[in-house]
């Protein structure tokens, strides 16, 4: 039989993780979240709670970590809360031209963030045309043309499903903090090492463990003109994120 003061002690903690998910800090809540996934039934019930009451409200990484701890947890409860209630994830999968962004969702969920990357290339040469589609890299020039709701839709699934890490506004922004440098960004996110520039696959980090910015790179794969468009692209722009 259990101990009575043990089950009351167990409340008594599980419901401290709860007021420390809705209240806490973001450093808080990123850790909270980690404890309640691992108290499995109890927890997972504290986290679809927590979703529910957030989703009328712009998501987050904290909605991204709190998704990904349920989704990749296999019991059917769990699954069947995520169909019913969140069937694409936490971020509207918008696109001007019908791209199918359900793909890249779930690889981000999955925290596969290697083929995560090579599904977001994929994805921006389907933006690009068919041209882009048969060589399987893009122009400069077509990144000029893409829609901002698509690249808003591409970097808030790499932003919130990477504990706001990773993202090409996050790419950006640390950009402009380093002045514009390129090289001082290679070095900063880890693309390149002095004179030496990072090999792909084997040399890159697929994991949370990578620099902040470190990924998406399929990017840079074709050198500075593809991130520089995509860098001055204006969905980066305070009023096209309204």
């Amino acid at each position: 039989m259990t101990d009575p003061m043990i089950l009351s002690g167990s409340l008594n903690d599980i419901e401290a993780l709860r007021s420390q998910l809705i209240a806490g800090s973001e450093k808080v809540q990123q850790q909270t979240i980690s404890e309640l996934a691992e108290l499995q039934s109890a927890g997972l019930d504290i986290l679809m709670e927590f979703l529910l009451q957030r989703r009328e409200n712009p998501s987050t990484w904290i909605d991204g970590k709190a998704y990904t701890a349920l989704y990749n947890c296999n019991l059917p409860a769990v699954q069947e809360f995520l169909q019913t209630n969140f069937p694409q994830g936490v971020i509207p999968l918008t696109s001007e031209r019908e791209i199918n962004y359900a793909p890249l969702q779930k690889l981000l969920a999955s925290q596969d963030f290697q083929a995560a990357d090579q599904m977001t290339l994929q994805k921006m040469c389907e933006l690009a045309g068919e041209d882009a589609i048969k060589r399987k890299w893009i122009y400069f020039t077509e990144v000029e043309s893409f829609p901002i709701a698509d690249l808003q839709t591409i970097n808030q699934l790499w932003l919130v499903h990477s504990e706001g890490k990773f993202g090409f506004s996050v790419q950006r922004e640390l950009w402009l903090r380093l002045g514009k440098n390129w090289e001082s960004l290679w070095a900063k996110i880890a693309w390149k090492n002095g004179n030496n520039w990072t090999r792909y696959p084997g040399e890159f980090i697929w994991s949370l463990d990578a620099p902040r910015a470190h990924l998406p790179l399929s990017n840079q794969l074709r050198g500075v003109r593809v991130i520089a468009s995509l860098f001055a692209h204006p969905a980066w722009s305070t009023d096209s994120q309204k």
